[in-house]
C-alpha cells in the first residue's frame, strides 16, 4: 500500500511539474525560430553558446522601453488617469499634477514606481491658446511613444479627431477613453431618477461613437472608465485592446506594470513571469551534479535573488508598493502584511532565505526530473537531470508560487471580493 501511495505521489509530482514547464515552454518570448537556434548553438558551442543567446534576450527584456502617451483637452482627467495606472494617489510622491485648469505646459514623463522603462506622458491639452491644433502634433515629438490614449470628459472634439487621424497616419495606435463615468451616474442618480446602468452606459458609449463617426473615424471603439475605480465599465476591455495590439515582449511589460486591481492581474503577472523562470535558470544553469540543498546552493544566488526581488516588485509586495495599496484602499498596511505568510516578503532576500526553498525544490523523484526535462523543447535536452538549471527552475518556480499567492491574499485583505471584475461591458 505504501508503495502504490509512492507511486501515487511521483506521478502527481510528474503531472504538476508538466503542466508547469509546458506552460512556461509554449509561452515563452522566443520564436520556433530561435528555439531551434539555441539547438544549432549548443551543437556548435555548448552551454555557453546557449547561454550567451539566452543572456541577449534577458538583456532586450529589461531594456525594453513602452512610451505611453495620455493626451486630449484641459481637464479630461488625463492626469488623474497616469496616477491611477501607476498605483498613486494624487497626493503621492511623484504623482502627476491634477487640476481642472492645464497643468501641462510641455511633454512630461512619469516613470512607474517600479519598472523605470515604462513611462506614461502627460500630454498638454489640445486646442488651447498655449497649444494651437495646427502646432500641437509638430511639437509634441508623436513617434517617441508606442501608443496613444485619447481622454474626454465629455463627448470628443473636432481637436480630438485631428490628433487621432494624424496619430493613425504615423502608423500608431490610438484607443478613445471617456472618463469620469463614475460623475456621469452619480448626476443621474442625485437627481432621483430610476435608471437601468447598464442601458445608461450603452447609451454614453454609443453617443461618443455616433459623433466620431460623423467626423470621419468609420470604426472608432470608445472605453468608459472610472480613474478611481479601474475594476469598473470598460478599463478591462482597455487593457485587453491594448494586450492584443502589442508586440510579445512590450505586451509583458505592459502587464507587469498594471497596478492590481483585481485576482486577474495578479494571475496574468504570474503566467508573464512564469515565461522569465526558465530564462533566469538557464543563465544559472551547468551540466553536473548539484551538491545537496542546504549544504550548498548548487545555482547563481545572484540569478535568484535578483529574480526574487523583481518578482515582488512586478506583484505589487515591496513595501512602498504595498503601502500605496493599502492608502488606496483605506486600510492599515500591517492588515495587508499580516496576510502574508512567506519569507520572501517584509525583508532582505538572503542565501540563507533561498537554502530554505532549495529543500522543497529538491524534494522530486528521479522519474519527475526526467517528465521535467522532456517537456522544455531545446533547453531539456541541453541540461541533465543533476544540473543547476533544474533546482534554479524549481527555486524561482517555487518562489514565483509563494508571492502570487500572497498576492491573491493581499488583494482579498484590501478589497475583500471587490477586486473580482464582475462589471464587464459590452461593446
Amino acid at each position: 500500500m505504501g508503495g502504490a501511495s509512492s507511486r501515487d505521489q511521483r506521478a502527481e509530482t510528474s503531472n504538476r511539474l508538466e503542466d508547469e514547464t509546458v506552460e512556461s515552454s509554449n509561452s515563452t518570448f522566443f520564436t520556433n525560430e530561435e528555439l531551434t537556434k539555441l539547438q544549432s548553438d549548443y551543437d556548435m558551442g555548448g552551454v555557453e553558446k546557449v547561454k550567451t543567446v539566452v543572456q541577449q534576450k534577458v538583456t532586450e527584456l529589461d531594456n525594453t522601453e513602452l512610451n505611453i502617451a495620455v493626451t486630449g483637452e484641459s481637464g479630461a482627467g488625463k492626469s488623474s488617469f497616469i496616477n491611477a495606472m501607476r498605483g498613486l494617489e494624487f497626493d503621492d510622491e511623484g504623482a502627476a499634477e491634477v487640476g481642472n485648469i492645464e497643468t501641462t505646459m510641455e511633454p512630461t514623463g512619469y516613470k512607474h514606481p517600479n519598472l523605470p522603462n515604462v513611462c506614461f506622458w502627460d500630454l498638454p491639452g489640445i486646442g488651447t491658446k498655449t497649444f494651437p491644433a495646427n502646432k500641437y502634433l509638430k511639437k509634441m515629438k508623436f513617434k517617441r511613444y508606442d501608443f496613444f490614449i485619447i481622454i474626454s470628459a465629455c463627448r470628443f472634439t473636432e481637436n480630438d479627431i485631428q490628433l487621432a487621424k494624424e496619430i493613425k497616419r504615423l502608423g500608431k495606435n490610438f484607443y478613445f477613453v471617456r472618463s469620469k463615468i463614475d460623475n456621469d451616474l452619480y448626476s443621474k442618480r442625485r437627481r432621483g431618477r430610476q435608471f437601468n446602468e447598464e442601458e445608461e452606459l450603452k447609451k454614453i458609449r454609443n453617443d461618443c461613437v455616433s459623433k466620431l463617426q460623423e467626423a470621419g473615424m468609420p470604426s472608432p471603439r470608445v472605453f468608459l472608465i472610472s480613474n478611481f475605480d479601474l475594476n469598473l465599465y470598460d478599463f478591462s476591455l482597455l487593457n485587453k485592446a491594448l494586450e492584443d495590439d502589442l508586440p510579445t515582449i512590450k505586451k509583458s511589460v505592459y502587464i507587469l506594470a498594471l497596478p492590481n486591481i483585481s485576482s486577474e492581474t495578479v494571475e496574468k503577472k504570474r503566467k508573464e513571469l512564469r515565461k522569465q523562470v526558465w530564462m533566469l535558470a538557464t543563465l544559472s544553469g551547468g551540466i553536473g551534479v548539484v551538491p545537496i540543498p542546504g549544504v550548498s546552493l548548487g545555482c547563481d544566488i545572484g540569478i535568484v535573488i535578483g529574480g526574487i526581488v523583481h518578482f515582488r516588485q512586478c506583484l505589487g509586495l515591496d513595501d512602498s508598493s504595498l503601502q500605496s495599496l493599502a492608502k488606496r484602499a483605506g486600510k492599515p498596511v500591517e492588515d495587508l502584511k499580516a496576510v502574508v505568510t512567506t519569507p520572501l516578503v517584509g525583508g532582505e532576500i538572503t542565501p540563507d532565505v533561498i537554502n530554505r526553498l532549495a529543500w522543497g525544490a529538491a524534494a522530486v523523484t528521479a522519474s519527475a526530473i526526467e517528465v521535467f526535462l522532456d517537456t522544455i523543447p531545446v533547453i531539456g535536452s541541453i541540461f541533465g537531470a543533476g544540473s543547476s538549471f533544474f533546482f534554479t527552475y524549481k527555486l524561482l518556480s517555487a518562489a514565483l508560487d509563494d508571492l502570487t499567492e500572497s498576492a491573491q491574499k493581499v488583494m482579498s485583505a484590501a478589497f475583500g471580493n471587490e477586486n473580482d471584475p464582475n462589471q464587464t461591458s459590452v461593446q
